[in-house]
């Protein structure tokens, strides 16, 4: 009766919640997660496959199996809160690509499997806190990311008028200067590999491409790094300071309750006075 009975249902809850939320079993997940991901790396091996293949497959399944206890578990501890969790959203998703029938027709989707591995940075409390700043980061990205497009075309008008003639390969379009100054701003064989052959029909051509190199890979790329640290410093000052106000409104509460205490005591020690005097009368 007591399984079935309305008042029992939030002593279960609760005690599913706290399983699910305890570091122990916290920390069992963490582990199967990096053993899943070592596991996913030895099926790619056609040798170890050959050895030890079908053990792989079994624990695969058990893994799968154990990942959709707890993904159950946590929705029922939490109920609709769960899906309010971005992070919880992220691990239900991951959860349904691994349940993916192992067909042909989507075997683009069971090799996203490997996705389990993402689940350590909704686990792991660092890597969670920098994937947050990253997302806090995007509107100054996007604005950032603007600004190096703009450079971008700026400097594919340029190149395309001076060297598309005598290089149509990399200069011909606006679609291939833009592919081209993106190998330069990666600085990968940008000297001996364009700049240097360039330089041999325009001795000046070094002027364009230096001052591009250092607009988008000095400056605009720096940019980001600014950001995504000015970021996460402020993620750290926004942590730090609801950790403070939580505290200071635990010591209020604190301070609140042994006010009331006191009070109730006093009550009571004049309740006990009023007493003693009537019996003295």
């Amino acid at each position: 009766m007591t399984s079935t009975d309305p008042a029992a249902q939030p002593k279960i809850r609760q005690r599913v919640r706290k399983l699910v939320d305890h570091p122990t079993f916290q920390k069992t997940i963490m582990t199967l997660i990096v053993i899943n991901a070592v596991t996913l790396g030895f099926e790619t091996s056609p040798t170890i496959m050959g050895y030890i293949g079908p053990a792989l497959q079994v624990f695969d399944k058990i893994v799968i199996a154990i990942f959709c206890v707890e993904i159950v578990l946590r929705i029922y501890a939490h109920g609709p809160a769960f899906f309010r969790d971005p992070w919880g959203i992220f691990d239900f998703i991951v959860v349904a690509i691994t349940l993916t029938p192992s067909n042909d027709s989507l075997s683009v989707l069971r090799s996203l499997r490997v996705l389990r591995v993402l689940r350590l940075v909704s686990a792991v409390p660092r890597l969670r806190r920098i994937v947050s700043a990253l997302l806090l980061a995007v509107p100054g990205v996007g604005a950032i990311v603007a600004l190096l497009l703009l450079v971008f075309y700026v400097f594919a008008v340029i190149t395309t008028k001076l060297f598309g003639a005598a290089f149509p390969d990399w200069f011909g379009t606006i679609g291939d200067s833009m592919f081209t100054l993106f190998q330069v701003m990666t600085l990968e064989s940008w000297s001996m590999g364009i700049v240097r052959p360039v330089m041999e029909g325009y001795s000046w051509a070094w002027i364009v491409f230096v001052a591009f190199i250092v607009l988008s890979s000095f400056t605009v790329l720096n940019l980001f790094i600014a950001i995504i640290i000015d970021s996460m410093q402020t993620l750290h000052d926004t942590e730090k300071q609801e950790t403070v106000s939580d505290v200071n409104e635990f010591v209020q509460n604190e301070h609140l309750d042994r006010a009331a205490e006191f009070e109730e005591l006093k009550r009571e020690m004049g309740e006990i006075k009023n007493l003693l005097k009537e019996r003295q009368r």
